[in-house]
């Protein structure tokens, strides 16, 4: 991590300087949030680094989910936009882009396909096949001959992997079927603020900014790429003055431990997956059978091992949770560098401070941190969105009709 004494200072630093400009100029009647927030207004999204060249990554409408998922693994992210390939080359934005995929919305796809509406065994084929065949008719979980998440077996993964649904399912035929969340850009001019308001309270995970002119997407900025600036940013007086509070200062965890959605450590992983479709998160911590002490985690992204890593999901009757972290962690070791995101599971205690927790987050590359005791035991949960909320505030009023324009849910949305 860079810091303010090295030359030159990084692109987020820079931005940081931008914010302590702002911060000596404010009105000292001010309180340290109400400045914060003024200073966030008064800056362009436009002036927000843009990604690593090899994350400027767009998807077409045309190609299959199998083949999104092996272009967000290899380039190491969560989502991209999608492009309409029938669009005009001169099309404004709206209608060059039909929304943005993400991995965890292919997850929820997968884990609708798996949910039974009979007592079928896993090991028919009859509806794989009928699938493979083109007919129609079929359940889409029958397609597939899947069972509940108790009695689900290795080869559940094996099937979907090699079934003609997956390989021919276009990103495009499925937008409005899962988190495909309106799609909510903002232009170069907006302020620092509404993105900042829009990755907490409004819960997104990214927000595309657009180029009007070009009529494409300027940037992406992540939960994640804010985390980032926020680290490197230390040393500065007015991140310095928020970042030094101690967790109980500003209100984290907010998640307390009876709230924290988890899986035993002998659960099928497909449990895990299918707790955080129907709870919307993106991930759960694994817990020892007959303890409270955590293992592990499992993140929503981490289904990427179960369709393109073979070795973990090949051969094996049952993939229980504990399995799943053994297999991936033996994975990632002969694979060091292909996959950054990582299921160990990160901890911290509750007398650290919001700077040492972002400094955590930012150089694991992680989106949550669990809080535990001096036994191990979960006292609690941060994410990337509790942090951020944390930094700033909405001010009353402030978004007025901000949401009117926004590019209606597709009618078969079914979140």
């Amino acid at each position: 991590m860079a810091t303010l004494g090295e030359s030159p200072r990084s692109p987020e630093a820079k931005l940081g300087m931008r914010v302590e400009d702002l911060w000596d100029v404010q009105e000292p009647q001010l309180s340290p949030n109400e400045k914060l927030n003024a200073c966030f207004e008064s800056i362009p999204v436009s002036a927000f680094p843009p990604p690593p060249s090899n994350q400027e990554i767009e998807i077409k409408s045309d190609a299959t989910l199998a083949e999104a998922v092996k272009i967000l693994a290899q380039h190491n992210i969560l989502s991209a936009p999608v492009v309409d390939v029938d669009a005009p080359e001169d099309a404004s934005w709206i209608d060059r882009y039909i929304g943005i995929v993400e991995f965890a919305g292919i997850v929820v796809w997968i884990l609708h396909q798996s949910e039974p509406t009979s007592p079928r065994s896993p090991s028919s084929g009859t509806a794989t096949a009928a699938a493979a065949n083109g007919m129609a008719s079929a359940p889409e979980n029958e397609v597939l001959g899947l069972g509940s998440a108790a009695t689900t077996s290795g080869n559940f993964f094996e099937d979907l992997t090699s079934s003609q649904l997956y390989k021919n399912t276009k990103v495009g035929d499925i937008s409005g079927s899962f988190r495909w969340a309106p799609f909510l850009a903002l232009e170069r001019s907006n302020s620092f603020l509404t993105m900042l308001l829009l990755l907490s309270k409004y819960k997104m995970k990214s927000i595309p900014v657009v180029d009007l002119g070009a009529g494409r997407i300027d940037n992406i900025i992540t939960q994640s790429a804010v985390i980032h600036m926020l680290a490197e940013c230390a040393g500065l007086q007015w991140f310095e003055s928020w970042g030094t509070k101690k967790l109980s200062e500003v209100g984290l965890p907010m998640v307390k431990p009876n709230q924290i959605i988890k899986v035993y450590e002998d659960e099928p992983v497909l449990q895990a997956f299918k707790l955080m479709r129907k709870k919307r998160i993106g991930g759960v911590p694994v817990i020892e059978r007959g303890g409270s002490r955590a293992i592990g985690n499992i993140s929503l992204q981490d289904v990427q091992f179960l369709l393109t890593a073979p070795e973990i999901y090949h051969d094996y009757r049952a993939i229980t949770a504990k399995y799943f972290l053994t297999a991936v962690r033996s994975y990632l070791e002969k694979h060091e560098g292909a996959f950054p995101m990582s299921s160990d599971l990160i901890t911290c205690k509750k007398d650290f401070t919001i700077k040492e927790l972002i400094q955590l987050l930012d150089h694991e590359k992680i989106h949550r941190v669990y809080v535990i005791d001096d036994d191990g035991n979960l006292e609690g949960l941060i994410t990337l969105r509790d942090i951020i909320s944390r930094l700033v505030h909405e001010p009353r009023g402030y978004f007025g009709d901000f949401f009117d324009g926004v590019f209606p849910m597709p009618p078969n949305s079914r979140v």
